[in-house]
């Protein structure tokens, strides 16, 4: 079964969490576009329309929280699905997530398996692949 290319958007401050995302990512074959923190990501989501966003929770000036919320507000993107990265693994924190519209969490420090099998699995959904 080929594997599909898919366009992702890596959403942290942490320029070495980005740095990794874009790399185990472009090894999967993706296209990969970065942004720094939350109003970056903003303009980023509107210029690239991404396939699948990968988003930090604690950052500076906009939250992941507050940039998955406003993203899922958007109509044009609802459909986009969102995995929260975060190094805290608590229930709330993946609640949270849920409530303003993610579908996933990933725990910091992620694999470059743990991130590709998110790519794929959302990526299927989108398609309608089971």
């Amino acid at each position: 079964m080929p594997i599909t290319t898919f366009k992702v958007l890596v959403i942290d401050d942490s320029n070495t969490i980005r740095r990794s995302a874009e790399i185990f990512l472009k090894q999967g074959g993706h296209e990969v576009i970065l942004a720094e923190d939350g109003f970056d990501a903003l303009a980023k989501v509107n210029d690239c329309q991404p396939d699948l966003i990968f988003c930090d929770i604690l950052m500076p000036r906009l939250d992941g929280y507050q940039a998955c919320a406003i993203i899922k507000r958007n109509a044009k993107f609802a459909d986009v699905p969102i995995v929260m990265l975060s190094s805290k693994d608590g229930v709330f924190d993946k609640a949270r997530g849920r409530m303003v519209g993610a579908q996933d969490y990933l725990t910091k420090p992620f694999t470059k398996d743990q991130l590709l099998h998110a790519v794929q699995e959302f990526g299927r959904a989108m398609q309608g692949i089971s």
